[in-house]
């Protein structure tokens, strides 16, 4: 059974028809990457699967994405608790203006965990597994935006893990960063798809041939074609996405 299933998803911006129709299965603890030219739907989409475009105006969604058995879009839906499981890392690093301690624990602190020994410990567990405790627990009280780029970034992936998720999606989580931040965050996503199932959007095709396991190509609001990575690289069967990951276009 698939983590995420897409079913006949459209939205709209106000009169703008930026998602057609579109169709897709996420595989537990893989990695799958949305590729395609700007501003062909990749974000629109990844932001679609923990419904952060309810907060923008104008947008109306149709269709059923379900999280396992669970329709998200249904309106009993809690949305809180839906973002618990599905956390998001956007492209620049956002650490808020706290200590690095302080923006680890941010999460499970508005959800209620008051017990100091329960917060260190939730602490060291997610920069642990974001490969940043090692750099950071001589100074966790001191404040966050004092990090490096790339540290920045892998903060803002322990404060996303700090909330237990089993997705992770990633809006081109490397954007901002140079070639040894990038490769930084890079061996992270190899070693967290192990306990999450991660989703992450992409401008860079080398990026997305050596860091996931599947492959999707958007054009236009629309899936072109999806399937596993090395094929979609080494053979697609549609034109247009031959012509996109050689080169040709985009």
């Amino acid at each position: 059974m698939p983590k995420l299933s897409v079913k006949d998803l459209n939205l709209f911006y106000g009169d703008f028809h930026a998602l057609k129709e579109i169709e897709m299965e996420i595989e537990e603890n893989k990695v799958t990457a949305l590729i395609g030219p700007s501003g062909c739907g990749k974000s629109t989409f990844i932001r679609s699967l923990n419904r952060m475009n309810d907060l923008i105006d104008g947008v109306t969604i149709n269709g059923e994405l379900y999280l396992e058995d669970q329709n998200i879009y249904a309106p009993d839906v809690d949305v809180v608790s839906l973002r618990r499981r599905v956390g998001m890392v956007f492209q620049s690093p956002n650490p808020f203006r706290k200590s690095i301690y302080e923006n680890v624990v941010y999460g499970p602190k508005r959800c209620g965990v008051k017990s100091k020994s329960k917060l260190d410990e939730i602490a060291e567990k997610s920069l642990r597994e974001a490969a940043l405790w090692d750099e950071v627990k001589d100074r966790l009280q001191q404040s966050a935006l004092g990090l490096s780029g790339g540290q920045q970034q892998r903060l803002c992936i322990a404060r996303a893990l700090a909330m237990e998720p089993e997705i992770l999606l990633m809006d081109e989580p490397t954007s901002a960063l140079d070639p040894i931040a990038t490769s930084r965050i890079e061996e992270l996503i190899e070693q967290l798809k192990k306990d999450y199932t991660i989703v992450i959007v992409t401008h860079s095709m080398q990026q997305a041939a050596r860091i996931s396991d599947k492959t999707v190509f958007f054009l236009m609001g629309e899936v072109i074609e999806s399937g596993d990575t090395q094929l979609i690289f080494t053979s697609p069967s549609d034109k247009r996405t031959e012509d996109y990951v050689t080169g040709r276009f985009g």
